[in-house]
């Protein structure tokens, strides 16, 4: 499956108001080489699994395959993980037809706030929200696998 997506910062909270769910969640990363990610994450009870490719040359598309686990794997592949291992609260905005996932970071990463929004074309065009700020799209220092090794409290 091909994911695009584009991701940005965040300039206010105001998303909180508009979000209709937030769930917590942990990962941690079995390999993160550029070439391709293996994540292991845990969302309420449910456990997953996700290898993502590398991306295009602007950052925004790359082939993602993701497989549910039970959450006990998930606890278990997250002892076997890189680094140490991300901590965020993620918020969901639905604007128009899109829908919006606002990462709200904790731990070594906390301070910072990603939005990432997935589109079915690169060029797709959709409404910006007054609190989505800078888009950081294909810049590697705000993958997720990236701030599991440099995270952002070391910047």
């Amino acid at each position: 499956m091909v994911e695009i997506e584009r991701k940005f910062r965040i300039r206010s909270l105001d998303f909180i108001e508009e979000s209709y769910h937030h769930s917590d969640i942990v990962q941690g990363y079995l390999n993160s080489a550029a070439e391709r990610t293996v994540r292991v994450r845990i969302r309420g009870s449910q456990g997953y699994l996700t290898v993502k490719g590398k991306s295009n040359e602007s950052g925004t598309t790359r082939m993602e395959w993701e497989k549910e686990i039970a959450r006990q794997d998930a606890e278990e592949l997250l002892q076997l993980c890189e680094d140490f291992v991300i901590d965020k609260t993620r918020y969901l905005v639905k604007t128009d037809s899109h829908l919006f996932e606002i990462d709200v970071f904790h731990g070594q990463n906390a301070g910072l706030i990603l939005a990432e929004i997935e589109l079915s074309d690169e060029n797709e065009s959709f409404i910006k929200p007054n609190w989505l700020g800078e888009e950081v799209t294909g810049d590697i220092r705000f993958y997720n696998s990236y701030l599991s090794q440099n995270p952002y409290s070391k910047w």
